[in-house]
């Protein structure tokens, strides 16, 4: 008889059987549903009817659908692209400059060469601890800086963070050779040119990280427009859906004093515009993660083993 060939097992990266291996597919797909669930809450509700939902309360399939809440928001649509241009400059200029800000200083404390790496890393912890206060913040950025009602006062403030250095010092230090940095220094490499043709192509996760961290900080601001922002041609998107928001309550507050609640309520989609202008705000970003998830995955857990 011929001899029989075993069978070659299929290679299980995780050593998990096959009841187990469904079992984790299954938890971690109703994890992922969980995650994403309430944003589909949200769209579900800004599209309910007002009527609906101040009779029966949210519902995960409402009685009646609506663009009420949509509608409501088109009647202030050059303000929102307006405010959508502001905030997509803040975010784009913004991330640009903070990545580069971070990367530089963090690559120069994590070279052994620079012999003040450890003073530098100690002010740029410090700063994680201890702040001068937002009365000195403000004194020093409206009187000294003279940001005030300038686009860059929604930028620098946010354009260096002491939390992404620690990051990005660990992520050049585990990932950037120095043997190849040495060999590039023997060739007549300046630190700059070492810097972009070899140091950045290596750190494209780390950076991407910090790159969505930084993204996710602007878009969702809204604190520095409050503080520094009267410009109403300056006003970023945040900040302006909480005025819409703080209208409305105004409103409400208003037709209920007057005795006018039946007509002037009922023509404002409170409830749904609120999940609207979640949906408005939350949207744009949420589509762009898949881009960068590859690398945000990669750059978070890249130091997580041990050389």
């Amino acid at each position: 008889m011929p001899k029989r060939i075993p069978r070659k097992k299929r290679y299980n990266p995780y050593g998990f059987s096959g009841k187990t291996s469904i079992f984790m597919h299954v938890m971690l797909g109703t994890f992922a549903f969980l995650c994403i669930f309430p944003f589909l809450y949200v769209i579900i509700i800004s599209l309910s009817n007002e009527q609906s939902l101040a009779a029966n309360g949210y519902q995960l399939i409402p009685e009646q659908w609506s663009f009420e809440a949509y509608k409501y928001l088109w009647q202030m649509r050059s303000q929102v692209v307006q405010a959508y241009g502001v905030t997509i400059l803040v975010t784009v200029l913004g991330t640009l400059i903070s990545v580069s800000v971070i990367a530089l200083y963090a690559y120069a404390i994590s070279r052994k060469q620079f012999i003040y790496r450890k003073q530098f890393t100690f002010i740029a912890f410090f700063t994680m601890l201890f702040s001068g206060g937002m009365v000195p913040f403000y004194i020093v950025m409206t009187q000294f800086l003279d940001l005030k009602n300038s686009i860059w006062a929604l930028i620098l403030p946010m354009a260096v963070n002491a939390f992404y250095i620690i990051i990005m010092r660990t992520f050049f230090m585990r990932t950037v050779p120095e043997a190849i940095l040495e060999s590039a220094r023997i060739d007549g490499a300046g630190e700059l040119r070492i810097f972009l043709t070899i140091v950045l192509p290596l750190s494209i996760p780390g950076i991407a990280t910090i790159a969505l961290f930084s993204t996710l900080a602007y878009w969702n601001d809204w604190f520095n427009a409050l503080l520094f922002i009267d410009d109403p041609n300056l006003i970023p998107l945040q900040s302006l859906l909480m005025r819409i928001e703080n209208n409305m309550d105004f409103i409400k507050q208003n037709a209920m004093l007057s005795n006018q609640n039946s007509a002037i309520l009922s023509s404002i989609p409170q409830d749904s515009a609120r999940m609207a202008m979640v949906v408005i705000a939350t949207l744009p970003i949420a589509l762009s993660y898949p881009f960068f998830q590859k690398y945000f995955v990669k750059g978070l857990t890249i130091g997580g083993v041990k050389d």
